[in-house]
Formats: C-alpha cells, sequence, structure tokens
C-alpha cells in the first residue's frame, strides 16, 4: 500500500514521530496474557494494525505499507516495569524499529495519576494519528460502544483557488521558534500536569459576556499566555517581526468513517497572541482565530491535499521540499491538541478507566508540543519540549497557571 501524503509527510519531516495515549486505570493489574487475548481480539482484524513499513522500493528512498500476515502479540504487547512517565519520557524520541508494525501496547503496573495500573499505546505518527489512538483503546474497553461520536461531516464544500492561495500563503509565512539558550543548543524534556475539573468548568465559562469556550480553544489562550509568560514579548525575542504559530490537528474524517485508522488529518497553522495583554484577550483573539480553522482545514481536504497528492507523484523529493521549508521558516514554535475520550465511561476487564494521558510527537528544536486529554472529569496536560532543559515542565505549570486565572475571573470581560 502506498503512503498516504499526510504518512508520508510525517515520516520525511526529520522528527522521531512518536507519539501515544495510556488508559490510566484502577483495580488489580490484569495478567499480560490476558490484556494479549483482548487485543487479538480487537485488533486482529484491523488491516493497518498489521501494516510493516517498506523503505527498499523504487528509488529516492521512498516506502509503502505492506502486511507480511498477522501482527504477533507478544511481540506487540509487554509489560513495562517503570512508571507511566518514565515510558513517555524514553520513548518521545526513539523511532521504533522497523521489520515490524510500528506500534506497542505496554501494561504499566505503577500508572499513579490516580489509578492503580495503565495501558499505553504508543506508535509513530507515520501509522496512526491521535484521533486513531483513542479510537484503538476504546475499542479495548469492555464495551467499544460506537465507532465514533457526533463529529462533524468532513471535507467541507469545495474550496476555491482564491481561498486555496490565501491558505498557502498563511502556511509558507516565516515564524519564530521558541528562543533556547543557545543556538542549536535544545533538550528533550516530558512533563504531565493534571488539571482539577472544577478549574477548567469554571474556564470553560469564559468570556463571562460571551457564549464560553471550547476546551480547544482554551488550550491554544493558555498556549499563548505561558509562552508570554516564559519567555516575555515576542518582539523582545529577536527583533524580528514575524508571528509565533501553533499547529492545531483538524481531523478530516467524515460521519461515515469516524473508526478509520491511519492519518487523516491535517494541520492548520494559527498565529499565537502571545503580544496581547491579559488572559481573557488572549483568549477572545483565539476564539477569532479559530473559527476560521474548519473553512480552512476543508481548503487543505479539496484543495491543497489533492495537489499535492498530483505532485508527489514525480517522486519523493515533493514531500522532502515540503517539509525542508516547513523546518526553515518555524512552521509552528508549538502544537496544541485537545483529545476527548470518545463515548462515555468505561472499563478494561470490569477496572475503572479513571483518565487518559497523551503523548504528542517531538518537534524541531525550538518547538514544545502540548496534548490535553479529557475523559469524564479528568483533564491530563502533556507537553513534550526539545528546546530549553526545563521548558516543557516550566510552560506546563504556566498554562495550568492561565487555567487557574480564568477560573477566578468572575466578572464580565472587557474588549
Amino acid at each position: 500500500m502506498r503512503l498516504s501524503c499526510a504518512d508520508e509527510m510525517l515520516l520525511l519531516n526529520g522528527c522521531p514521530g512518536v507519539i501515544g495515549l495510556a488508559a490510566v486505570l484502577s483495580g488489580e493489574r490484569p495478567d499480560v496474557e490476558r490484556v494479549r487475548a483482548r487485543v487479538v481480539e480487537r485488533w486482529a482484524g484491523l488491516e493497518r494494525m498489521s501494516c510493516v513499513l517498506d523503505r527498499s522500493c523504487g528509488r529516492g528512498g521512498c516506502a509503502r505499507w505492506v502486511v507480511p500476515g498477522p501482527f504477533d502479540p507478544v511481540a506487540q504487547v509487554a509489560e513495562a516495569r517503570t512508571t507511566l512517565d518514565e515510558l513517555w519520557a524514553r520513548s518521545v524520541d526513539r523511532p521504533l524499529a522497523d521489520g515490524a508494525p510500528p506500534w506497542r501496547l505496554f501494561v504499566i503496573p505503577d500508572a499513579t495519576h490516580g489509578g492503580d495500573f495503565a495501558l499505553a499505546l504508543v506508535a509513530q505518527h507515520a501509522l496512526l494519528d491521535g484521533r486513531s489512538l483513542a479510537t484503538l483503546m476504546r475499542a479495548l474497553m469492555d464495551d467499544p460502544g460506537p465507532a465514533g461520536g457526533p463529529e462533524r461531516a468532513v471535507p467541507l464544500p469545495r474550496s476555491g483557488l482564491r481561498a486555496a492561495g490565501r491558505e498557502l500563503r498563511v502556511m509558507s509565512a516565516a515564524g519564530q521558534a521558541l528562543p533556547t539558550r543557545a543556538p542549536g543548543e535544545t533538550y528533550t524534556s516530558v512533563a504531565v500536569s493534571e488539571l482539577p475539573a472544577h478549574i477548567v468548568r469554571s474556564a470553560r465559562r469564559q468570556p463571562a459576556d460571551g457564549r464560553g469556550a471550547t476546551l480547544n480553544e482554551l488550550l491554544v489562550a493558555a498556549v499563548a499566555g505561558a509562552v508570554r509568560a516564559r519567555y516575555g514579548p515576542v518582539l523582545r525575542w529577536r527583533e524580528r517581526d514575524e508571528p509565533v504559530y501553533t499547529a492545531v490537528p483538524c481531523d478530516l474524517r467524515g460521519r461515515g468513517n469516524t473508526g478509520e485508522l491511519g492519518n487523516s488529518l491535517t494541520v492548520v497553522r494559527v498565529a499565537l497572541p502571545v503580544d496581547v495583554d491579559g488572559p481573557v484577550a488572549r483568549l477572545r483573539a483565539c476564539q477569532a482565530a479559530l473559527a476560521g480553522v474548519p473553512d480552512r482545514a476543508a481548503v487543505h481536504a479539496t484543495v491543497l491535499f489533492p495537489a499535492a497528492e498530483a505532485a508527489r507523484r514525480t517522486g519523493p523529493w515533493v514531500t522532502r521540499l515540503l517539509n525542508r521549508r516547513g523546518r526553515h521558516s518555524c512552521f509552528a514554535a508549538t502544537a496544541t491538541t485537545a483529545m476527548k475520550w470518545p463515548g462515555g465511561p468505561s472499563t478494561f476487564q470490569g477496572r475503572r478507566l479513571v483518565r487518559t494521558v497523551g503523548l504528542p510527537p517531538l518537534q524541531h528544536p525550538g518547538t514544545v508540543s502540548f496534548a490535553l486529554a479529557q475523559a469524564g472529569d479528568a483533564f491530563t496536560l502533556t507537553a513534550v519540549g526539545n528546546a530549553g532543559p526545563d521548558d516543557a515542565s516550566r510552560l506546563a505549570d504556566a498554562v495550568v497557571t492561565e487555567f487557574e486565572t480564568w477560573a477566578r475571573t468572575a466578572t464580565p470581560s472587557v474588549l
């Protein structure tokens, strides 16, 4: 099977490309053989889970997916003698080896984060996107539930060439990376923080005189505030009049294929309002910017992706050119993903789901990625940094502070 355009972009972007999702559960940890039996029962019929990357085909280093046979549950499902946080830290910069399906499911005896153990799925992003991870983990539960929730139908109506031109200009504009102590000197770091449910509920009522905020809007605005708190206004960084962008993933699955595995997504580039004063004002600015994201994602799905698919048939150099352009222009200093557990309360072999914890990918130097995972009333933030030695932790703490500030703001906000 030929890699899709999204698969190939993720494979060739020069990053480790490891992502993950963990289900933290309460109760006695099940034997690994019982977990393997459930994995075979629920995943063996999914062709994507048996795909192996073959890099030997054709010229120029192109690759394809092959299915040499069903995956081996003994090789793919293992017990990890580590905590969940330690597993995330050691996995994020270590790509999974070729020769086997690029995913692993770990049974973690010491999960912390309010549970007794965890099931942690780690995969190469070229194989699966974040929505796929959630679909797969939900499928392991006692009641798998429907394939997906009431997501918006995409792609949206076909966009014109004028809209495509505007989007290309935004996606190719120069941006800034996060400041580092020394040019080229960056460190990998991972931080996991829990957000109390009452703080998130109160924050979602902001702006107090508006419609309230979505979890995605809150996350993007909180990251903007965290970046300002950590590094100061953008104009102080390098005296360059270039914005700081965040990458916002957009699911392109429609109502008829919500359970589709793979990379059915695009990324929309949104300028962070780092130089806007005040948490509520930054939230308003993010709401205005994110309001146009669905239409912009439709441009990707109906114009840009088909054009890229047609162009890359001439050779893998097209994908490499696009990736190189994104790297040099600092495509996004941050990435922001809000992940909601599909369906209601869940159990695994009678063990109750307590929370989910995401692992966003490690990006290029000068970047930090954020994933805010929700399962019921449990909210968990993961930050993955490739910047200063403690930037993931400091920025995660600053994001939590932004939520706490919104939660304390009871009076109507002012434009």
